[in-house]
């Protein structure tokens, strides 16, 4: 099967570029992130007909992922059977919340629990053919375990940077897998620079998010798994828990290239709903006041560890996504969260992440206001399970 990637873009694009794919590159010249593209005018001989009867994991989609070709085939993906996770009709959920047709599509059902695992493989499987050794990446959450286990998959070693206050689940984990972790004074961004200080000197490939072009790759294939499992009907609202703002990012890049397929409706596309903490929240305030970019979070506060993100590179390419899909942004409390996760157990049998459980509020208000209409088709992203937070869960 060919495979069509072709070449890295800046995402702002600043002029330079575009760069070759088969040799090592983190950012744009320019310090923005760098986006993968493909031959789409030639992909549109491949049919979504021949996805029948394929491997059901995010690799079914590869010709549409960052693989090359060889004389011994297509490169080998790192994996632990990601991806084509349940999509479940969740009625006694849809009638508390006033939506007659919701459903979640559960990530918690990845290998390591976490949506993050998408990118991860992905991230991993590049930077093993582009002869890295070293993986390394800051972060507060669930991406550093998966990281680590993506890391200890591929035969690669592992670095983790997280705040001190990290949640010790996070931290075992990634040591469970063999990573070496580090704890830094400060939120995320202060790990984000101990991070970025060691790749400059020692040469290690940075896969904290859009700080390399292939998590958002993994990311992406949410969006080719819902138009399929949806019959290639897209839902009319998508509700996704957003700190560092891969998945959103990842699901509007996949719309758009199932329309240059021919895939989807090129026009009608999902409306994306950003739900952030309250205690830390840069987006939703940039989206209010209708700027492009958004100004880091001081002193981030938040029960959900995948939210506390006072700053990310991503902002730009998130904002517009949700600009450009007629969505919200909007901020839900501790408690709310809480309870939206409880909720999702009581109702459903689902494990949900406090993000998760921000949405479920997030949707209850939308859709209590009359944004969203009882009789659209809405789908909740559960990023994660509450395993890892059944302190807290406990403790309310």
């Amino acid at each position: 099967m060919p495979t069509f990637f072709s070449h890295l873009e800046c995402s702002v694009p600043c002029g330079a570029g575009p760069f070759d794919p088969r040799q090592r590159h983190q950012t744009c010249t320019c310090g923005a992130p760098l986006l993968a593209r493909y031959d789409l005018t030639a992909a549109r001989r491949w049919p979504k007909s021949s996805l029948a009867g394929r491997d059901t994991s995010l690799w079914r989609y590869q010709e549409i992922l960052p693989l090359f070709e060889s004389d011994n085939g297509v490169d080998p993906p790192v994996s632990l059977g990601e991806g084509w996770t349940p999509l479940l009709r969740t009625r006694r959920l849809g009638k508390a919340l006033g939506l007659d047709r919701l459903y979640v599509k559960d990530e918690s059902a990845n290998p390591t629990g976490t949506v993050r695992a998408r990118g991860m493989a992905t991230a991993a499987t590049r930077a093993l053919h582009l002869g890295a050794r070293v993986l390394t990446m800051a972060t507060a959450g669930s991406g550093a375990p998966a990281m680590a286990a993506y890391a200890s998959r591929g035969g690669l070693d592992a670095r983790v940077f997280m705040p001190r206050d990290a949640r010790r689940p996070f931290v075992k984990e990634c040591e469970l897998a063999g990573a070496v972790v580090t704890l830094v004074d400060g939120p995320a961004t202060s790990a984000v620079a101990h991070a970025s200080d060691r790749v400059a000197t020692s040469g290690w490939y940075h896969v904290t998010a859009f700080h390399e072009p292939y998590r958002l790759e993994g990311e992406k294939t949410l969006g080719y798994e819902l138009a399929e499992q949806c019959g290639w009907q897209l839902p009319d609202w998508i509700g996704c828990p957003v700190g560092e703002g891969t998945a959103v990012v990842g699901l509007w890049k996949a719309f758009a290239e199932m329309a240059a397929l021919g895939w989807i409706d090129p026009v009608r596309r999902p409306r994306l709903v950003c739900v952030q903490a309250a205690g830390c929240a840069p987006l939703v305030r940039a989206f209010g006041a209708g700027a492009e970019k958004a100004v880091a979070w001081d002193r981030p506060q938040t029960i959900a560890d995948d939210l506390r993100i006072p700053d990310t590179s991503g902002d730009a390419l998130a904002l517009r996504a949700i600009r450009e899909s007629g969505g919200v942004a909007t901020a839900v409390g501790d408690a709310e969260m809480i309870a939206g996760v409880k909720e999702c157990g009581q109702t459903e049998g689902l494990s949900a992440s406090p993000g998760t459980g921000a949405v479920v509020h997030a949707l209850r208000v939308l859709a209590s206001e009359g944004q969203i209409k009882p009789q659209e088709i809405v789908v909740v992203l559960n990023t994660g399970s509450a395993t890892r937070y059944l302190d807290v869960l406990a403790g309310s």
